[in-house]
């Protein structure tokens, strides 16, 4: 019976760490000087040809969408998509993030697409999975739509971090 007690103790323990390690934001300096606050993007969604991560990213005001499309077009096509993102949440709404900034990382490695969430929009983002997403790439295959596979609550659990933060100070 002890071992048992001890075997609850020691798994609750585990469990606990890593609810409070999933709320680890990083952070880095924008060039401009502006600290952002982000996490590791998500997996949402991999097949063959093509690939999606995900991750909230803020600067204390403002919440992003940052998308991390594979394949993604050259650089001077990449720095041409300035059309907003569809994402259908679970409430079976549509909601449109406004395109904030295209970046390449990493010795153009990686390109990552910000969009900047309604605040009227923070709420349901906060509640609700995502569902489906409909992105305009230019110079690809014009508008990818991504239906949702993996960590379909990554938003979700990122986004909350960051608002239980936001309600500490």
């Amino acid at each position: 019976m002890r071992n048992i007690n001890l075997a609850i103790v020691f798994l609750f323990i585990i469990m606990s760490a890593k609810s409070i390690a999933q709320c680890e934001a990083k952070n880095r300096i924008l060039p401009d000087g502006t600290l952002v606050f982000y996490f590791d993007p998500a997996d949402f969604y991999i097949s063959k040809s093509k690939s999606l991560k995900i991750n909230i990213q803020t600067d204390k005001e403002h919440f992003f969408i940052a998308l991390q499309p594979l394949p993604f077009p050259s650089k001077a096509e990449g720095k041409k998509i300035k059309d907003d993102l569809i994402i259908l949440l679970a409430d079976q709404k549509e909601y449109e993030l406004s395109h904030y900034d295209t970046q390449y990382r990493h010795n153009d490695s990686v390109m990552q697409v910000l969009y900047l969430m309604n605040d009227k929009d923070v709420e349901a983002f906060s509640k609700f999975e995502a569902v489906t997403a409909k992105i305009n790439m230019k110079g690809t295959e014009f508008v990818r739509d991504y239906n949702f596979k993996l960590h379909k609550n990554a938003i979700i659990q990122q986004l909350n971090c960051f608002l239980k933060e936001e309600k500490k100070d």
